[in-house]
């Protein structure tokens, strides 16, 4: 496709939703408000983010397969001569699938709301915020410079407080502040580090800076150290890395469904991005410093993930099922963060194919946990497994089939997207770059195998409680004199309905194309992952 082309579909999908935003807000002409305004507004939203969704599709079918590892549509203007700062665009073999991702997850999120609003003030300034969301986080994979990146990393957070504090569930206000106290503070940290970097090189693009032979060679070793530990624990927060996650648990049961989508499955990435993105190629000696530590948070973040998750699957402990998909995701995040952390082309590609499964994955998932409440009034575990609860391949059968088959998906069985990602970041750590320490690697990758083993127990009771259910003994024919009466039948459990469907498949078809031809993915990545750890060679 035509370079020019390129550019201006990479601005239109960033300028995009930011004018969805503000088209949101205004009055619905008379002609197109349906059954009423709020309708319009929703419709409108659907509109805005399907637009986004065929630009994003556009872009990829445009973009030069052959090379992959090229920075392409790129859009180069300054914006303020004084400090250096630019209007500095583009997309590479690394970004254009979390981008794609992105526009496909938000579409898919305005498609469900619009015939499943969640409970909470006007659609208007719903449709509004999940709009600028999508902006800032398609901006934060789309710029080259270190300033606009802060900017895009911090613009996803105001949209994504207020959808948690107003269209949430219980304790909504308390997981929102957390969520925003632990974000912003981790933000002002990695600030500093973006700015130690801009200062000391003379230079906030991330382009010039990934290449060994520009500005990245006024970087000291100790200047590295500061900005990789400063930059790093913002974006572990984001990720996030443990010990750094107890805000994400809250904030995913809070979260109407839509936001935990989104949360779990484009926010997260917006930190390991950022690790690939800047600290591997702009501060290498750093991150190799910090490296086995990375490592080390990583592995016991997978084993901690999944032995918490096995406690709130057990019998009688109340565990809330979007509070267990969330503990997995620090399991599963914790894949990404140790390939990230053997700094090898085997992991980083395993961390970022991770990255895209556990998007497609979890994001299914709290579709699929955010309308099982819909239904059951609950996503209690103990509940949901009782003698009236869901047993959902009995009573909801396709239901019950694809939330297993969900289940099977991010277990990480061969065939399916959670496989891939998993298998090649333990290879990664199996020999870790020049330098690292192999038995320690070595150590994480067992632990990663452990962790592997964990998911599994947990993931198959959770299918084993709420879709097979209680198995209450037959009742008598009638109840005897003076015996308790017999408890009421189990209300009904309606199946996938046809917008459900819609929303569902598209995640559904792609974990299985993932899994089934992961070459798709990979040869995208591999040839920019090769380039940025070869320092633009």
């Amino acid at each position: 496709m035509n370079p020019t082309a390129l550019q201006l579909l990479l601005a239109a999908l960033v300028v995009l939703p930011l004018l969805g935003a503000v088209g949101a807000l205004l009055p619905a002409p008379p002609g197109l408000r349906g059954r009423g305004p709020d309708q319009a507004v929703l419709r409108h939203g659907v509109t805005v983010t399907g637009a986004v969704l065929a630009v994003a599709i556009a872009l990829a079918a445009g973009f030069d397969h052959g090379h992959p590892g090229r920075m392409q549509a790129t859009t180069d203007i300054s914006w303020i001569p004084a400090l250096g700062i630019r209007i500095h665009l583009g997309v590479d073999g690394i970004s254009l699938p979390l981008v794609v991702l992105t526009a496909l997850l938000t579409f898919l999120c305005a498609l469900y709301s619009y015939f499943r609003m969640p409970t909470g003030p006007s659609p208007k300034a719903f449709v509004a915020l999940l709009l600028l969301l999508e902006a800032g986080t398609l901006a934060t994979f789309a710029v080259l410079d270190l300033v606009l990146f802060f900017l895009a990393f911090e613009t996803v957070l105001i949209p994504m407080y207020f959808l948690i504090a107003r269209w949430g569930g219980a304790q909504r206000q308390a997981a929102a502040w957390k969520f925003i106290l632990y974000t912003v503070l981790g933000s002002v940290v990695m600030l500093l580090g973006l700015l130690l970097i801009g200062v000391k090189s003379g230079t906030f693009d991330m382009v010039a800076l990934a290449t060994d032979n520009g500005p990245k060679a006024q970087l000291s070793h100790t200047v590295q150290l500061i900005a990789v530990l400063a930059v790093g624990i913002g974006l572990a927060v984001k990720t996030p890395l443990w010990p750094l996650h107890s805000w994400l648990p809250d904030a995913h049961t809070a979260a109407p469904t839509v936001g935990s989508v989104l949360l779990a499955g484009v926010l997260l990435k917006m930190g390991t991005y950022g690790f690939v993105r800047i600290a591997l190629p702009i501060t290498p000696d750093g991150m190799h410093t910090f490296a086995p530590y990375l490592g080390a948070f990583a592995a016991v973040g997978i084993v901690y993930g999944s032995l918490a998750c096995l406690a709130l699957v057990r019998n009688g402990a109340k565990g809330d099922l979007k509070r267990l998909i969330a503990y997995s995701s620090v399991g599963h995040m914790g894949f990404v963060l140790l390939g990230i952390a053997t700094m090898t082309p085997t992991g980083v590609n395993g961390a970022l194919f991770a990255n895209i499964a556990h998007g497609l994955i979890t994001g299914l998932l709290f579709f699929l946990v955010g309308a099982l409440k819909d239904r059951c009034g609950s996503t209690d575990l103990d509940r949901l497994a009782g003698r009236t609860g869901a047993a959902l391949y009995g009573r909801a059968p396709r239901f019950g089939g694809l939330l297993a088959f969900s289940a099977v998906a991010s277990l990480g069985i061969p065939g399916l997207a959670g496989f891939w990602g998993e298998m090649l970041a333990m290879f990664g750590a199996f020999r870790p770059a020049a330098g690292l320490s192999r038995p320690a690697f070595l150590t994480f990758m067992v632990l990663a195998g452990l962790g592997t083993l964990l998911t599994a127990a947990y993931l198959l009771l959770v299918v084993r409680r709420v879709c097979m259910g209680g198995t209450p003994a037959a009742a008598p024919a009638g109840p005897a004199p003076g015996s308790a009466p017999v408890p009421a039948p189990a209300p009904a459990v309606a199946d996938i309905a046809g917008y459900e469907y819609a929303a569902w498949t598209p995640l559904a078809v792609l974990t299985v194309l993932a899994g089934l031809w992961p070459a798709a993915l990979l040869g995208l990545t591999d040839p920019a992952v090769q380039q940025l750890l070869g320092g633009g060679k």
